[in-house]
């Protein structure tokens, strides 16, 4: 294992719950003084970590830039996972869609039908409004699991698309004249496909890609399209 992947991973797994004290990475990571010394070093001039005294912290944002500095360098996906809070995982998402120009709303509550959904991250960039479900699935998953998974996604989104616009959810879509609502699986680990029944699933060492190519591919893609222009002419 190279030096650097195994300081990271100790930094982030000690720092997952709370802050944590230097010589705490220092044992964990068994690497010599003054070579963790100067990775600290390193990683603090990059904005990744910070000192107070001898207590090491890192937030969520950085300890994200950690993580996938680690899975470049070879790190397990799986050990990364279970160093990430789950919070951490759809806010790689929300920041990376901002990067991108998209509206981000997180964790999104609305009721139809008499039922009560839920989409993680809802991403809004006219004329797209991707449904993003975050899974931090650790192993291989099986074929039944996953149409399991992107079923539900799609009957979310579909929900969502039927119930705007209303009064709780404020989202800028509702402006435009017509609007494409996009179902994506976002996974901390790679699927053995791109696409499940039209339904991106994108790997998220992969997101960056599929936000900048997802213009050219909507007709390829499962999409709800609704006229919101039409529904404000009829009131």
């Amino acid at each position: 294992m190279s030096i650097e992947r195994r300081l990271l991973l100790s930094v982030l797994k000690l720092t997952k719950e709370t802050p944590t004290l230097i010589e705490s990475i220092k044992r964990d990571c068994r690497l010599p003084d003054s070579v963790c010394n100067n990775l600290l070093g390193k990683l603090q001039n990059e904005g990744m970590i910070y000192f107070k005294t001898n207590i090491l912290e890192s937030d969520s944002l950085s300890r994200l830039k950690m993580a996938i500095k680690a899975a470049s360098l070879g790190a397990d996906i799986q050990d990364i996972s279970n160093f990430l809070r789950w919070q951490e995982f759809e806010e790689l998402a929300a920041v990376a869609l901002k990067n991108n120009g998209y509206t981000v709303h997180n964790n999104v509550h609305f009721t139809h039908v008499s039922h009560r959904w839920e989409i993680d991250v809802v991403a809004c960039r006219k004329p797209l409004v991707l449904c993003i479900d975050c899974k931090r699935w650790q192993h291989a998953i099986t074929p039944s699991a996953l149409n399991k998974i992107v079923k539900e996604q799609t009957q979310r989104t579909q929900a969502l698309t039927n119930t705007l616009p209303n009064r709780k959810n404020k989202f800028e879509c509702t402006q435009w004249e017509t609007a494409k609502f996009i179902p994506a699986i976002l996974s901390l680990v790679p699927c053995s496909s791109k696409f499940h029944n039209k339904v991106p699933v994108v790997p998220v060492l992969q997101l960056q890609n599929f936000i900048s190519q997802l213009p050219v591919y909507t007709e390829n893609v499962c999409v709800f399209e609704k006229n919101f222009e039409k529904l404000t002419n009829n009131f």
